[in-house]
């Protein structure tokens, strides 16, 4: 099988990012954002997702909303184009992830076919160094640009924090449980022949 890897760069009067990703591999990442719960999101999000992921991200106009776009963005990109035609993949999955008081889970279809559902519960403004709508629009923009189907909520919780991390966690492990080859499947999984 074809090593299951990408490297996107997406530069812009506004931003410069830089991913590059195996989804094959041990979970090793090296994020630099500059927003520092991102980059731990990002940790996460590749550590539990047994995905190499390297992040370089630089900022250009000073506006952190666009920082955190355009990293979502080519991260979700950078997945898509590794997957390539997804043959042999599992496909579906789920996953419940909790996080001392806070419950997420995230259900996954990697068909391409994108749709996304996304339910955080956020009640603080900011978590850390990053604005709760920036948090969230960081969501949004990986589930968008991933080019598949997702559900993600947070069933419960008190802590914003716990919330939002354990939203990431669930991601993660739905993602990496429907990326695994399937040594049953042949070729595309889907009744169409085609994803």
């Amino acid at each position: 099988m074809k090593p299951r890897k990408a490297s996107i760069k997406r530069s812009t009067k506004e931003t410069s990012i830089q991913v590059s990703v195996n989804i094959d591999g041990s979970g090793k990442t090296s994020i630099k954002t500059s927003i520092n719960f991102l980059d731990h999101l990002i940790v996460s999000f590749g550590k539990h997702g047994m995905m190499d992921l390297k992040v370089d991200a630089k900022l250009n106009d000073g506006i952190e909303h666009h920082l955190v776009e355009d990293t979502a963005i080519t991260i979700g990109q950078a997945i898509d184009k590794a997957l390539s035609s997804r043959n042999g993949i599992t496909r579906f999955s789920y996953a419940s992830v909790p996080m001392d008081e806070s419950l997420a889970e995230a259900s996954i279809d990697l068909v391409k076919r994108p749709f996304w559902k996304l339910t955080l519960s956020i009640k603080r403004s900011k978590i850390e160094d990053i604005f709760k709508e920036d948090l969230e629009h960081f969501f949004q923009s990986l589930l968008q640009n991933l080019n598949c189907c997702v559900h993600l909520t947070v069933k419960y919780g008190d802590n914003d924090h716990h919330k939002v991390e354990s939203a990431i966690k669930s991601l993660a492990v739905a993602f990496r449980n429907a990326s695994m080859i399937d040594k049953k499947q042949k070729g595309i999984p889907s009744t169409k022949g085609s994803m």
